[in-house]
């Protein structure tokens, strides 16, 4: 049977599990689309009002369920348009396929609309490398088969990651007899394992450790770690930390978490982090978010802690910090292998020791829920992010998704709203892109329809994408919408104030009249896409009753709950350090500690000898 380039590729992702495509349709890739709604495959495709947004899709649904999908986009700058959402799960290596059309291959090189073509031809190909783990121009029928396998290797196999494939336009529409290859012997069998002298390494630092502690970043959630991970840490009595992509690898009210890690933190996250003397990292890359700029005792010593570095990316293995133990593995199989080579006597030995640094953790904990309490308490309106959050948590269910906005949304979420099971939060961690949690709200909702969503998200991240709400309502898709709602770009606007004194179009404000705040009237917004759920809190006491509404509507809704701006409660406590160079019109304290910090970031100099300080302060 002769299929048609489209009805191959759509044939191939049917059968590779794709449930549907997103995307946004042009004459680039219109052949495309048109062959998904064939017999052969009947995908359905997701219509989206931004390039970008189909990624971001594509990309939370991975987050969500471990599965790979597929956007389609046009040409031009419907391909461009979308590097945002590559390079988003890119830097948070996520999989995902994206398809995009191309110029014609008679017709290459020659100028014609939308094409880019002054450096090779086509050019998009180039500019996706670099957000990428593969690209691959397709120039003839009978290669998509082979293509589309290899695709998925790519895509799954290591350190996942985006995966981009350029179609011509002609190419699209010829046809071919070479049917789909089955993807089951075309992908490796099994994980990467440790070598059985590193376990026998790790476990002997791990039972011998008087303040040991796990840090746990997206690589153990993407491995599905949880189940041995929680197994090892309570048998051993191991206090655990996670960094943004983390968060959810280890339920928040297990007695063996202590928070998250880094900037910003969480004091009991970074004290115990900072004093351990062995240090077992899972999938985690030390970022200088995760690692407060490298500037040591703030969130890792390393050394004089000796450090265990689980990933299954070996450029991972000691890039900034030196591993006593660099294991390249995938993470759930080398915790397995830690669990069975440890007996349960050597365990109970092992946590009877730790007894009293299990205490001082704990303690730490209760230290730091009395620190967050002022936030989280706050009476008045405008509110804080901490008081929203509170009244969140408790009509949200544990298995409740959410999806969390840039800024001070984002900072907040990870320090303060615990989370119980992993793929429940979803983030832009690395490259933090705006514009991404409403797209990955439409995303998590489709890929898991029988779970509560909620986008929190900030008034300045939300305006960046706000177009997709139509989907939202022409597709029926029921996500609440949690508009945090401060009239501004307030996460920047505070470090502008800390560095320089003053802040640079960072808030919204009546700049030709009183000066005043300026909002948008989001409830009339919502209203006016459609939403017949949508309000605005003009209480405290009724944060959480609004959001209950909204979720039991199983509807498209909208809260929006008005913010202060007040920098001592507005959202996320100051903890940690993040390395901004100072200009010389800053302040003598914030300029010597910024020379205190540098002189202490551990992965550019021996630090052995630096005077360590706690940080005076950070911003953002």
């Amino acid at each position: 049977m002769r299929l048609t380039v489209g009805q191959l590729i759509g044939k191939a992702l049917k059968a590779y599990g794709v449930p549907y495509v997103t995307g946004l349709p042009g004459h680039g890739n219109w052949s495309m689309i048109d062959a998904f709604n064939d017999p052969v495959s009947k995908l359905p495709f997701i219509q989206v009002m931004h390039e970008q947004n189909a990624v971001h899709i594509a990309d939370a649904h991975y987050r969500v369920t471990g599965q790979p999908i597929a956007a389609c986009t046009s040409i031009g700058p419907g391909a461009t348009n979308t590097v945002i959402g590559l390079a988003t799960a890119h830097c948070d290596s996520t999989a995902l396929l994206l398809i995009t059309g191309s110029a014609a291959t008679h017709m290459r090189g020659h100028g014609v609309m939308q094409e880019l073509d002054r450096v090779a031809s086509p050019d998009f190909p180039h500019i996706a490398a670099a957000v990428t783990k593969r690209t691959f121009d397709v120039i003839r029928p009978d290669q998509v088969p082979f293509v589309m396998h290899r695709a998925w290797n790519a895509m799954l196999t290591g350190r996942p990651g985006p995966v981009h494939m350029e179609l011509p336009l002609d190419v699209q529409v010829e046809t071919t007899e070479i049917d789909v290859a089955e993807l089951e012997g075309r992908l490796p069998v099994g994980k990467p394992r440790a070598d059985a002298r590193a376990i026998e390494s790790v476990i002997k630092l791990l039972l011998t450790a008087k303040r040991p502690c796990v840090v746990v970043g997206g690589g153990a959630i993407t491995a599905n770690a949880t189940p041995e991970l929680t197994l090892l840490v309570e048998k051993l009595g191991i206090p655990v930390v996670f960094t943004w992509n983390g968060k959810g690898a280890i339920a928040e009210d297990n007695p063996m978490c202590a928070g998250t890690v880094g900037w910003p933190g969480s004091l009991p996250g970074n004290h115990t982090a900072a004093n351990a003397d062995v240090l077992l990292s899972l999938g985690c890359r030390f970022t200088d978010w995760s690692a407060s700029s490298y500037r040591k005792g703030v969130s890792f010593s390393i050394p004089d802690a000796k450090l265990i570095q689980v990933d299954i990316d070996p450029r991972e293995i000691g890039k900034n910090y030196p591993a006593e133990v660099g294991i390249v593995a995938d993470c759930k199989l080398a915790l397995a292998d830690m669990l069975a080579g440890i007996s349960d006597e050597q365990a109970r030995k092992a946590r009877a020791a730790r007894t009293s640094y299990l205490d001082n953790v704990e303690g730490l904990k209760r230290e730091w829920e009395k620190k967050l309490e002022r936030r989280r308490s706050y009476n008045g309106i405008p509110t804080t992010m901490l008081r929203t959050l509170r009244e969140l948590r408790k009509v949200l269910p544990r298995h409740g998704i959410v999806t969390v906005g840039s800024g001070h949304p984002q900072s907040t979420t990870k320090q303060a709203f615990p989370v119980y099971e992993p793929r429940t939060h979803i983030t832009s961690g690395s490259f933090s892109s705006m514009g991404f949690a409403l797209p990955a709200a439409i995303g998590a909702k489709l890929a898991k329809p029988d779970a509560p969503v909620v986008c929190i998200i900030g008034d300045g991240d939300f305006m960046m994408c706000v177009q997709e709400l139509a989907i939202c309502v022409m597709y029926n898709i029921p996500v609440v919408f949690l508009v945090l709602n401060n009239s501004g770009y307030i996460s920047i606007r505070d470090g502008q104030n800390y560095l320089m004194g003053r802040q640079i179009g960072s808030e919204f404000n009546q700049h030709s009249g009183n000066g005043q705040p300026y909002s948008v009237d989001f409830v009339a917004l919502a209203k006016s896409f459609g939403f017949d759920v949508a309000a605005k809190v003009r209480e405290v006491d009724e944060i959480g009753s609004t959001i209950k509404r909204a979720l039991d509507s199983n509807a498209p809704a909208l809260i929006e709950v008005p913010i202060t701006r007040d920098v001592s409660v507005a959202a996320s406590e100051v903890v940690g350090w993040w390395d901004f160079p100072v200009l010389p019109t800053a302040s003598d304290a914030v300029k010597a500690d910024y020379k205190a910090g540098y002189a202490a970031e551990q992965h550019q100099c021996s630090t052995s000898d630096v005077e360590l300080t706690e940080p005076v302060s950070a911003v953002g």
